[in-house]
């Protein structure tokens, strides 16, 4: 009865559903409803089975003309060319399959790494669970930026709004209530529904539907026809194969007309112009694209950037700017209290390691009295993270939002929250031993926009409320301060001495929080911000330090080398910011730092002519980010954002790189966003632009490869016929080479190791043509050697021996090893054989062996040549064949050496 839970008690529906609301269910319990109700999933289109993908490679037109072609071969009584042409074709198939199974399980994969996740209570324990794995009557938390993992009967709630359009088409968030109900879906004010988003508070609830069983599974029927999207390079290079296929089919036909012209027999000439053909059409073209592509991204996943959208892999590679946010992404996320400051002067250190409630507290000036005691209160009780011993059971690819563990003390929640709530700890004030749950009365959160949050406590002389936040925001809303024992007027000299000690504690790279407190005049007040947050009281300041992660400042200076400009983006301190970028190198000579102030007053022509000198960003809101991408994006950048709360995700949205946070990020911003790191790592990043570029290059080596091997053996065929010869190759020769040259090889050289260099080049433009750099020009060069040098062996062969079986023999072996050979060649656009390394990609190595294995079998083995019409090869002839293949290794490689040479000098020349 999943329609009817909104009209049932919370109690009702635990009672119900066999849970206690404050334990949750047992692990036990919860896999004994999973093995009966089945994952957490929606419908989704079923993969195609294998059978059906082998015969789907026989739907192709050219395919079924030389399949026609081979039944009328059989038909005439040529039953071995029947045959062996029939078993090629097979073979190629299966490889066809293989090719299309390793790019859909490639995207399965990924699809595996993005898996969403929610918080439940389970024993008593909070964790985090994939979502596929949660069961009727899980207790399910909920804060905002979360997207909502099942259909859920909410419990409690503090100010939760929930964005539910993809269900009613509203489009303004719905607050939700426990003791409401409500007819329809879109009424529902005490149920949140799978897929929905949680923009604002938080919620605590029981699972009441999953998978088909919620209202999203109604809906999941109309999606899961929906077919991956190919990426702008793979529809490029799809639109590239139609050309190719329209100019090969040309020639092929040119072919076929000029040998019946010549006195060929027609069947002859029409199998070899279908066999040239099949050959000559890159087919595997768009499968070796996707496989790349898939494998580069699990590649990148093991360094902890996952990719959420393919398109993301290409634009990588033509980043030319990197705006990161400084917290947890350019500095560890492990914040530490280090100095306090109280209204009333007091000044002290605080020390310790890790997470551990214990340190030392060293008073520089002043004492404890009453300001500091008050202070300490509200940074534990202001304060959502939870400081516990013992494990922390975090599950799933995104580690629990910045959970740590030092010395046995866990920190789970915000980062900074968890730095005061140690803090606190340290001095004595343990949350649980200042107040009982149900005297916390309500709690007004933090936003980006208000830069402060304040819990209204019941106290013994009546309700208190105690904030923190950003030290000039809340001096706007504090009338007095608490100075030693006394409270006293906040006059303009004492707000002034405030503001030059944060200066000094900001000019330390300490990120700065001041707290305030207030005795409220009535307990039945609305207990809105505007009534509580004014008229409050000064308690003073905590300094906090957030240290650099170790691998950031060759992070930022690999970028610079690779001509890409990184920007950092905070809400802190100007001089904070300025003292984080100073230490990993960030700013360089000329370069300015911005204010969020500063920011409002510039149009946005302004904004776009500064942006190119601003590498630092300071005291900003989500809203500002939006403008930063557009400035840059004006200017011809391509702007990778970083991003984690639900504000940043129309920046990330908007940038052409849009990048969310794995541990500390929204799932608003994960669906937002191209790519989600793990790590919350400025580092890793850099890394997936690397692998970017690196993708990127892969797919040009095997568009190389590809196209110069078909270019050669559309010319041999063509200038053959046009020089008189005879044909140089028969149909099934064709076909096999088609299946030893184009199949392995060019896989392996899809997951070829990167270049060293490939971070000292420029970004390229996302414009950029396949063929830029001279690539359609080498293709051309290479296919007309690999042609000539075939000629020539043919021309040798036939005029000297007069034999026309010797002499196709040698073309036939001189075609396929210049191709095995020249795969070599197609390393590297920038380096010799020799600077790659020969064994640096030792699957090459094993295809091009397995394929030259299977040509010497056809060479040597009786039936085999029989069936290939082909005869052994003396010493001699061996020794022709692998002169003339090596040929345009040797000279790409001494090409390459001299360029080299030529380079160096003139560099040395000019220094």
């Amino acid at each position: 009865m999943p329609s009817q839970w909104h009209m049932l008690t919370g109690e009702e529906v635990a009672r119900m559903l066999a849970v206690d609301q404050s334990q949750g269910l047992g692990e036990k319990e919860a896999e004994a409803r999973y093995r009966e109700v089945g994952p957490n999933d929606l419908p989704r289109q079923q993969g195609v089975p294998l059978w059906q993908m082998f015969f789907n490679q026989f739907k192709d037109f050219m395919v079924l003309v030389l399949l026609a072609a081979t039944a009328i071969s059989g038909l005439l009584g040529e039953y071995a060319d029947a045959v062996t042409i029939m078993l090629i074709v097979v073979f190629n198939a299966i490889l066809g399959v293989l090719q299309e199974f390793r790019a859909e399980k490639s995207l399965a994969a990924l699809q595996k790494l993005t898996a969403p996740e929610a918080r439940v209570v389970r024993n008593g324990q909070e964790k985090k669970i994939l979502a596929a794995r949660l069961v009727p009557g899980d207790i399910v938390l909920l804060e905002a930026g979360d997207r909502v993992p099942a259909d859920v009967r909410l419990l409690q709630t503090a100010q939760l709004e929930v964005e539910e359009s993809i269900l009613t088409g509203e489009s303004l968030p719905v607050r939700k209530d426990p003791a409401t109900t409500g007819s329809g879906v879109g009424e529902r004010r005490n149920m949140v529904f799978m897929g929905t988003m949680v923009t604002r508070g938080r919620g605590r609830g029981i699972v009441v539907a999953t998978g088909p069983a919620t209202e999203m599974g109604q809906i999941a029927r109309l999606l899961a026809g929906a077919q991956h999207e190919p990426t702008p390079l793979q529809r490029r290079l799809a639109q590239l194969g139609g050309y190719l296929v329209g100019f090969c089919l040309l020639i092929c036909a040119a072919v076929v007309v000029l040998g019946v012209y010549r006195g060929e027999p027609l069947y002859n000439m029409f199998l070899a112009g279908v066999s040239l053909a099949v050959a000559a059409i890159p087919e595997g073209l768009p499968a070796i694209v996707t496989v790349v592509l898939a494998v580069g991204v699990q590649r990148m996943a093991r360094r902890q950037a996952i990719v959420r959208k393919l398109p993301a892999v290409e634009t990588l590679g033509c980043a030319t700017v990197i705006c990161a946010d400084k917290t947890g992404t350019i500095t560890q996320n492990k914040m530490q209290v280090r100095q306090v400051v109280t209204a009333g002067g007091s000044v002290a250190e605080i020390t310790g390691q890790g997470y551990e409630p214990r340190g030392q507290l060293k008073f520089l000036r002043g004492r404890e009295s009453r300001d500091w005691q008050l202070l300490m209160k509200a940074a534990a009780l202001c304060n959502n993270a939870v400081l516990k011993r013992g494990g922390l059971s975090i599950s799933g690819f995104f580690r629990g939002r910045a959970a740590g563990q030092y010395d046995g003390w866990q920190v789970q929640g915000d980062p900074t929250e968890g730095a005061l709530l140690v803090m606190a700890a340290r001095c004595g004030f343990w949350r649980e031993k200042l107040v009982r749950p149900e005297e916390i009365v309500a709690e007004l959160p933090f936003e980006s926009e208000r830069k402060r949050m304040t819990v209204l406590v019941r106290e013994k002389t009546g309700l208190v409320a105690y904030t923190k936040g950003a030290p000039d925001v809340l001096l706007e809303l504090c009338t007095h301060a608490c100075r030693g024992e006394q409270i006293v007027p906040l006059t303009e000299d004492v707000k002034q001495q405030i503001m030059q000690q944060h200066s000094g504690m900001a000019a330390g790279a300490l990120r700065v929080l001041a707290f305030a407190w207030r005795a409220l005049p009535s307990a039945d007040m609305e207990l809105s911000p505007e009534n509580v947050e004014r008229q409050m009281v000064f308690l003073g300041m905590a300094g906090m330090y957030d240290p650099p992660r170790p691998q950031v400042g060759g992070a930022v200076a690999l970028c610079r080398r690779a001509g890409i400009k990184t920007v950092m983006i905070t809400g802190d301190h100007r001089l904070t910011a300025q003292a984080v970028a100073q230490e990993i190198g960030l700013m360089g000579r000329g370069d300015q730092i911005l204010t969020g102030q500063e920011l409002d007053r510039l149009p946005d022509h302004e904004l776009s002519a500064r942006a190119e000198k601003v590498s630092v960003y300071a005291r900003v809101t989500p809203q500002h980010k939006l403008r930063i991408v557009r400035a840059l994006q004006e200017n011809g950048h391509v702007v990778a954002m970083t991003g984690d709360g639900v504000n940043d995700a129309p920046a990330v949205k908007k940038a052409d790189i849009g990048i969310a946070m794995g541990q500390s990020g929204t799932d608003v911003t994960r669906e937002a966003a191209g790519m989600v790191l793990a790590d919350d790592d400025f580092s890793t990043i850099v890394a997936a632009v690397e692998e970017g570029r690196g993708i990127y290059d892969n797919i040009r080596k095997f568009i190389r490869y590809l196209l110069s091997c078909n270019v050669g053996e559309v010319l041999v065929m063509f200038v053959a016929v046009l020089a008189g010869l005879p044909l140089p190759l028969l149909p099934m020769q064709i076909l096999w080479m088609n299946l030893v040259t184009d199949g392995l090889p060019a896989m392996a050289l899809g997951m070829d190791p990167y270049d060293r260099d490939i971070m000292f080049r420029p970004p390229r433009h996302p414009r950029e043509n396949i063929f830029t750099g001279g690539l359609g020009w080498r293709i051309l060069g290479s296919g007309v050697l690999i042609a000539a040098g075939t000629l020539l062996v043919f021309a040798l062969a036939w005029y000297q021996s007069k034999q026309l079986d010797l002499a196709r023999t040698m073309a036939f072996n001189t075609l396929v090893f210049f191709q095995l050979f020249y795969v070599f060649s197609c390393r590297s656009e920038y380096h010799s054989i020799w600077e790659v390394g020969l064994t640096s990609n030792p699957y090459l190595l094993l295809a091009v062996a397995i394929s030259a294995a299977l040509q010497l079998l056809v060479n040597y083995v009786p039936l085999l040549q029989r069936l290939f019409h082909v005869v052994p090869l003396h010493p001699v002839q061996w020794g022709l064949v692998v002169a003339v293949t090596l040929l345009p290794l040797l000279l790409g490689t001494v090409y390459r050496t001299l360029q080299k040479r030529l380079k160096e000098k003139i560099m040395y020349l000019r220094v």
